[in-house]
């Protein structure tokens, strides 16, 4: 539920996905918010939009969905 929330509040910051253990994904996230304001702002809507969804998915998912578990594949506890 965490992640979830993390994700959908400071979703556009890839703080959720620092929890998690995706780090790669954070950084991207991360970096589209920051230097994403170039491309006329569209950046940090996209990266937050990212993050609206992906958290939405995280809440909805059951367990054994791919959406339901962290980096090293450990399941999430609600």
């Amino acid at each position: 539920m965490a992640a979830g929330l993390l994700d959908i509040f400071l979703g556009g910051f890839g703080v959720a996905n620092f929890y998690l253990g995706y780090t790669g994904k954070a950084v991207a996230q991360l970096l589209l918010t920051l230097i994403g304001w170039i491309a006329f702002g569209l950046g940090p809507i996209a990266a937050a939009l990212w993050g609206l969804i992906e958290g939405i998915m995280i809440l909805c998912s059951n367990q054994g969905d791919p959406l339901h578990r962290d980096g090293k594949g450990v399941e999430l506890l609600d």
